[in-house]
């Protein structure tokens, strides 16, 4: 009874900053509430037991992906208000997406011919069983070359993000190695003869 009152809790804190992160006007206050949204998720993650994929939720996106997505918004600069100009446009995409979304879910949930009683929780596990052993051996043997895959995709992104915060603006100043490293004594210090050098 307790796990079901959480988890509608945490599915109601959910879904409530998914909403926002969809409505919010400012990047920032969007990616924050993305970043309540992975914390409730890990939560429910944790009422069916499954800890280790908790753990990494909250270490990996919200300590490391969510943290450079915000140094991201922040030093790109982005000017909303031309983006969302031509937003009207697409409205009907995301309509068009989000019916298709909820009727998958509303299909999985009412369904009964899959073979799974949904009215009843999962199956306590033994206390030696390890999901993160599980899970491992399944991702390093079975799924090895999409985990590889996944891997470069990543080294793909986060090169782009600092070749989009490395862009030529007005007023950047660029560190040049090869003028630091020619520089002669003559041309950092530069000796000036005072007018007022002889007068006692």
């Amino acid at each position: 009874m307790l796990v079901e009152v959480l988890f509608y809790i945490f599915a109601t804190i959910l879904i409530a900053a998914a909403l926002a992160v969809i409505i919010s006007k400012n990047p920032v206050h969007a990616a924050l509430f993305l970043v309540l949204s992975f914390i409730t998720s890990a939560a429910i993650w944790l009422l069916i037991e499954a800890e280790f994929l908790a753990i990494v939720l909250v270490l990996v996106y919200v300590g490391a992906v969510m943290v450079l997505f915000l140094f991201v918004v922040m030093m790109l600069d982005i000017k909303v208000e031309e983006h969302r100009r031509g937003f009207t446009r697409y409205a009907w995409l995301g309509w068009i997406t989000a019916v298709v979304v909820i009727v998958e879910i509303v299909g999985v949930i009412t369904a009964r011919r899959f073979g799974a009683d949904i009215t009843r929780g999962a199956a306590p596990l033994p206390a030696s069983y390890s999901n993160t052993q599980a899970l491992g051996r399944v991702l390093y043997t079975q799924y090895a070359y999409p985990f590889e895959l996944a891997a470069v995709v990543l080294l793909v992104a986060i090169v782009a993000a600092i070749a989009l915060t490395t862009r030529a603006r007005r007023g950047l100043k660029r560190q040049d190695i090869n003028r630091q490293v020619s520089v002669q004594s003559s041309d950092r210090v530069r000796l000036v003869k005072s007018m007022n050098a002889n007068k006692p």
